[in-house]
């Protein structure tokens, strides 16, 4: 079988990155931790740390091996959420331990990662076949800093 995981590079902080996207999101755990027992290019042995864990359903490798590229928005880290509680939880939690709000439901934590908190309907909303519905509630998206399930609705559905 094929497993896809995505590798998030890390300079430092790997394991407290790790341990708080995983308190945030249920049904994620640390599944293996590793000291890299030969000298690598980041390093001599044991300097590089490899964290495996799930987020979700999602496998992921965290990599603690020094400085290399920062992260961007070419690679975020999207949670679709079918409730404002939960879109104001994470996007909280994200903003009370460092991070920064961006436009568009973007938010990037104090390591650098980049987060797209938002509702599990906006997909639907914006590849709707009624291109005035998908064109409203796009440019309301497009107006908002933390995506607000509400907004989005009057726009997509301005006659309710």
């Amino acid at each position: 079988m094929t497993n896809v995981v995505s590798n998030l590079w890390f300079e430092k902080d790997a394991l407290k990155a790790v341990e708080f996207y995983i308190s945030l999101v249920p049904g994620s755990a640390i599944t293996r931790t590793t000291v890299m027992p030969a000298e690598s290019p980041s390093g001599p042995a044991g300097s590089v740390t490899v964290i495996e864990f799930t987020l979700g359903s999602q496998d992921f490798l965290a990599l603690e091996a020094g400085p290399l590229d920062p992260f961007n928005h070419s690679f975020s880290i999207m949670i679709q959420c079918d409730t404002q509680q939960e879109i104001d939880r994470l996007w909280n939690a994200l903003l009370e331990n460092g991070g920064e709000a961006e436009q568009c439901g973007w938010i990037r934590d104090r390591w650098g990662l980049c987060w797209q908190i938002v509702p599990s309907v906006l997909g639907d909303m914006v590849a709707h076949p009624d291109l005035d519905r998908a064109k409203r509630a796009t440019e309301a998206m497009l107006g908002m800093i933390k995506l607000d399930i509400a907004g989005l609705e009057r726009a997509f559905r301005p006659e309710a």
